[in-house]
């Protein structure tokens, strides 16, 4: 999942609970819309990504880098996971508003795509929840 600096959910994706998480990195950051707000054309992508340990690899770091975002992953073995934490607990704290869907904590569903539009779903209504927060 990927969130913008306030929590809410920009991409999200279901995966097998084997998949590596940075195998499905890059193909989040391509379902990504455009990033809206500035005068003049909208930008294809954020200017920072953060990211703990699980996405320390010298392939995604180029490719990362290559898109013109700034990469702010934890290194291996090197860094604290600390000083980045103060960003990436947003990601954290949205995936615990996803664990109060009931249907998301326990899969039901047999067929991924069925349980995909039910994350998309809940993920719908975080974003309803939060931007009618913003404009009461």
């Amino acid at each position: 999942m990927i969130t913008d600096r306030g929590g809410l959910p920009l991409a999200a994706d279901i995966s097998a609970a084997n998949t590596p998480d940075a195998a499905l990195l890059l193909p989040l950051l391509d379902a990504l819309p455009s990033v809206r707000g500035r005068i003049g054309r909208p930008r294809r992508w954020p200017g920072k990504l953060h990211a703990d340990k699980a996405y320390d690899q010298r392939r995604l770091r180029r490719e990362i880098a290559a898109r013109g975002i700034k990469v702010r992953i934890a290194r291996k073995g090197v860094e604290s996971s600390q000083r980045l934490g103060r960003h990436r607990w947003v990601v954290e704290r949205t995936m615990s508003w996803l664990v109060n869907y009931r249907r998301l904590t326990r899969r039901y569903d047999r067929l991924p795509e069925h349980f995909h539009a039910f994350a998309v779903i809940a993920c719908m209504m975080i974003c309803y929840r939060r931007l009618t927060k913003i404009t009461k």
